[in-house]
């Protein structure tokens, strides 16, 4: 039987080793690190629950659902509580309730009548269709206006990528977005007539996606994956080479000080950008994983803070809260964790998750624990009247936190491309080439089984010249 190598145990990694040996094939995963789930963690502690990076996943396919259903995890996933739709912006420096409808739009007091109007033209702009690739920030200012750009587009992307709306490709970081305007000329007519073919696809926006997690956390999904895959995880392994051979794959690995090669029939690379950079890739057409190492992952920390109820003025019914840069504060955004999902903090008290750093402040995500604390504490005294001092803290620094889809990214994803019509049995999956979500990571995992699979029912009926895309 033909076997797959998958180097790193993120969400790709294991989901997509979950599904190939529920299919049958034998299939090993390489993990350098102690533990899988990459950016997935969880922490139960004092009575609180910190999730260490991402706290939900959008249901945006419903090849997520049928992920959890297949896992065994339907009774165990959480939704959030129905009086935590509320997501709020934060404008003069205070956190105002996005709207939920045309009218709420009209009346909100977070964009002024400029903005409105902005909106009310929109359909009337012409649509640009040449084809050059342009930044989110030039795209908002040309078909809406700067205000939208520096008052929800910013915080927004804050959000999303930690970035750059000067430096982030719309066609690249937001093809969706940019879809519209190429097929209906207008987001506005787009949001409205795209909405039929959304849903004959089976897809939902992100925007109105359904959010969940698990009843100990997101890290219940790639713990209870592990388990599945059981010996065929192996932790603490490096890879370090990759040898294109006449009958597959030949796979160097590092563990325990050892050096062994492994032989296997297809690879599917599901780790980061950078460490895929540190492969070496022995090929017969001479391709190099080196181009990778451009790919810009900014520094981002995340702060878990817990309060009594009683000291945080803010209802903190909600979402969470976006900061825009002008604003002036330093961190990102903040969740509101605890009135999300249950469990997140004891009776009586809340649980806040914060984010410092990105591409705006970068130099800030690795200042030392307790300063990072402070520094958000003081922003929320502001922004959310908090007073006293925290009573649970943690915080996690992420060096490499988040891809980067800039500006000419698509020379990456042409290099995958390309690499993989060159090297046969050899794929890319995961955060650096289908989306920076858990779900579009889950998606991205389903996805690459089914590639993977055509490709070793070719090799079996004696085609292995076959180019497969």
């Amino acid at each position: 039987m033909k076997s797959v190598a998958i180097i790193g145990g993120g969400i790709t990694g294991l989901t997509a080793a979950f599904y190939l040996k529920r299919r049958g094939v034998p299939v090993t995963v390489y993990e350098a690190s102690e533990r899988v789930g990459g950016a997935i963690q969880s922490l139960a502690r004092d009575g609180y629950l910190a999730e260490f990076g991402p706290n939900t996943i959008l249901e945006t396919s419903p090849k997520i659902a049928a992920l959890v259903c297949d896992a065994g995890l339907a009774e165990r996933r959480r939704d959030p509580d129905p009086k935590a739709e509320a997501r709020y912006v934060v404008r003069y420096r205070r956190p105002i309730e996005m709207p939920g409808s045309p009218l709420g739009f009209f009346t909100t007091k977070l964009f002024t009548a400029s903005a409105k109007w902005a909106v009310l033209c929109e359909p009337f702009r012409p649509a640009r269709r040449d084809g050059v690739e342009e930044s989110i920030a030039d795209f908002v200012k040309r078909r809406l206006n700067q205000e939208f750009l520096d008052h929800a587009i910013d915080a927004l992307v804050a959000g999303i990528y930690a970035g750059d709306p000067n430096k982030l490709s719309v066609q690249q970081a937001f093809p969706k977005l940019a879809a519209l305007e190429e097929k209906y000329g207008s987001l506005i007519k787009g949001q409205i007539f795209g909405a039929r073919d959304r849903k004959k696809r089976g897809e939902v926006a992100k925007d109105r996606a359904p959010k969940f997690s698990f009843d100990d956390g997101l890290q219940v999904l790639p713990d209870t994956l592990r388990d599945y895959l059981g010996e065929a995880v192996r932790l603490n392994t490096t890879v370090t080479k990759l040898t294109q051979t006449v009958k597959g794959w030949l796979v160097d690995i590092r563990a325990n000080g050892q050096e062994t090669r492994v032989e296997h029939s297809a690879v599917i690379c599901a780790n980061t950008a950078f460490k895929l950079a540190e492969l070496r890739l022995v090929t017969q057409q001479s391709l190099s994983f080196k181009s990778f190492s451009d790919i810009r992952y900014p520094p981002v920390a995340s702060v878990v803070l817990g309060f009594r109820r009683e000291d945080v003025a803010h209802p903190c019914q909600g979402f969470g809260m976006l900061i825009p840069k002008i604003e002036g504060f330093k961190i990102l955004g903040t969740i509101f964790s605890s009135s999300l999902f249950p469990n997140r903090a004891p009776a009586g008290y809340l649980t806040l998750t914060s984010y410092i750093g990105g591409e705006r402040y970068p130099e800030l995500a690795s200042l030392p624990p307790q300063n990072l604390c402070n520094l958000t504490c003081a922003d929320l005294r502001v922004l959310l009247g908090v007073k006293d001092k925290p009573t649970f803290q943690h915080t996690v620094y992420w060096p490499k936190a988040i891809p980067q889809y800039n500006l000419g990214y698509s020379r990456f994803r042409d290099l995958m491309t390309d690499i993989e019509t060159k090297a046969p049995g050899l794929f890319f999956a995961g955060h650096y080439r289908d989306g920076i979500s858990l779900g579009d990571c889950i998606v991205s995992g389903v996805n690459i089984v089914e590639r993977a699979e055509k490709y070793l029912a070719a090799v079996t009926r004696n085609a292995p010249s076959l180019k497969f895309k």
